[in-house]
């Protein structure tokens, strides 16, 4: 297994005295080698370089501990590269309304950069022009958006990650049956792109397995209901994808309340502690990790350059794996597991 090399690890930052962060197949899988292009930034002007450089980060929420990961990787770069930062985001991942005023309010204070991870791809762009506009480069990171804007994107490759899942579960259910997926939403580019990656890998690749529910929500609660309603209307399922952290526990909680455990293959995708717990004790069979502390770090750095004029590439590759209850205790996996 080759360990990603992009993005700082957990142990790193354990070692730093940053945060603790702790983390409790086949060999984990990783995405390919970001794009080589490169894109010239629009350079911030001579008194924002020389002053303290600003960047506020406007995630997509607090409600799952994958943005706190994100954070620590933000706050370590800061910290080397000599910025300030702010860290926010809306109390769930359904609030688009209120992602945008967080926008808007960073917008007005004339900011170095932004960091900016869409919970819709298209709503956010007419303010994203107006920071272009006004010479304020837009780094993209976990979800990107409808437009060139942004001068680089931080973030996995959520559908090729997705098609491994896919191809996990058809492994894990013999190649064949029904199976159904619980997508965490169907505006950012992550949740399209997941949806998408593994939906496209089933139905292209394995001709045997049907997909017959696709349902959306990220949030744990409601994920749980979605299915427990899929279980009952669909008595011979084999499996469930859940597209993100939320959606994830949702559907480990839905089988457990619905007395389907062992009779149900379900697989996650994102870590935090109710997930590695799930895959430890046998509840959920497998997730895909990203690397958010990457993530947080790759952003402020790609920030740093675009304040300066320095060219960054397109689109920053962080990477993913597979982690399942035979590799989650290895080194390399629990570099990007976070609680």
């Amino acid at each position: 297994m080759k360990k990603s090399h992009k993005g700082l690890s957990v142990a790193t930052l354990l070692l730093a005295g940053i945060m603790t962060v702790t983390a409790c197949g086949k060999n984990s899988n990783e995405n390919t080698s970001p794009s080589q292009e490169a894109s010239k930034a629009p350079a911030a002007s001579k008194a924002a370089v020389s002053e303290t450089m600003y960047i506020p980060i406007i995630c997509k929420g607090f409600q799952h501990q994958f943005w706190q990961a994100v954070k620590i990787g933000a706050e370590k770069a800061a910290a080397e590269f000599g910025a300030e930062i702010s860290f926010e985001g809306p109390e769930t991942e359904e609030q688009v309304d209120k992602q945008l005023e967080m926008l808007q309010v960073a917008l007005g204070k004339k900011p170095s950069a932004i960091g900016f991870a869409a919970l819709d791809s298209k709503a956010s762009i007419p303010l994203l022009q107006q920071a272009k506009d006004s010479n304020i480069p837009i780094i993209a990171f976990d979800s990107g958006v409808d437009s060139d804007i942004p001068v680089t994107t931080a973030s996995t490759d959520n559908k090729k990650a997705a098609a491994l899942a896919a191809d996990k579960m058809a492994e894990l259910i013999g190649g064949k049956g029904e199976i159904a997926m619980v997508v965490h939403d169907q505006t950012s580019r992550t949740g399209v792109d997941r949806r998408d990656g593994f939906k496209e890998q089933i139905e292209s690749k394995y001709p045997d397995i049907k997909i017959v529910d696709l349902q959306y929500s990220g949030d744990p609660l409601k994920a749980t209901d979605i299915t427990k309603a899929i279980l009952q209307a669909h008595p011979t399922l084999k499996g469930i994808f859940g597209s993100n952290e939320g959606a994830a526990i949702g559907v480990v909680n839905g089988v457990k309340e619905a007395n389907m455990v062992g009779k149900i293959t379900a697989i996650g995708f994102d870590s935090g502690k109710a997930q590695l717990d799930a895959v430890r004790e046998g509840l959920l069979a497998g997730s895909i990790t990203q690397n958010p502390i990457g993530i947080g770090y790759e952003t402020v750095k790609a920030a740093v350059a675009a304040i300066k004029g320095e060219p960054v590439e397109k689109n920053v590759d962080t990477g993913f794996y597979w982690y399942d209850k035979n590799n989650i205790d290895d080194a390399e996996i629990k570099a990007v597991l976070y609680e």
